[in-house]
């Protein structure tokens, strides 16, 4: 079966959300998210990209969502998948799982 390559996208800043004083970076978050799904689903692609909130790429969607997490005061990390929320703040591996699950990976 021939899947589509998931994008996942993790918005964050350098600076730590006020609510998540004890957590890792958003940057920190972003790599060990790549390398958990790059393990738990090895041989299957997908795409992980980091936005800084703060320093958006010119792409209008993503910059649209980077404002978004600003003007609502989400808790960054804000991890997307297919332009779904799927964690923020501190997401959840389990919950990121069963979402790449629902486009047809499969764990190694």
């Amino acid at each position: 079966m021939e899947r589509k390559e998931v994008e996942i996208v993790v918005y964050g800043a350098e600076v730590l959300c006020p609510s998540c004083v004890n957590l890792p970076s958003s940057k920190e978050t972003y790599e060990w998210l790549e390398a958990a799904i790059g393990r738990k689903y090895a041989d299957q692609p997908f795409k992980i990209t980091y936005v800084d909130i703060y320093n958006p790429p010119a792409e209008a969607d993503k910059k649209e969502f980077a404002e978004k997490v600003i003007e609502e005061d989400m808790f960054y990390p804000v991890v997307l998948l297919e332009g779904k929320i799927v964690g923020e703040g501190n997401p959840k591996l389990k919950t990121i799982y069963a979402e790449l699950e629902k486009y047809g990976y499969v764990s190694a």
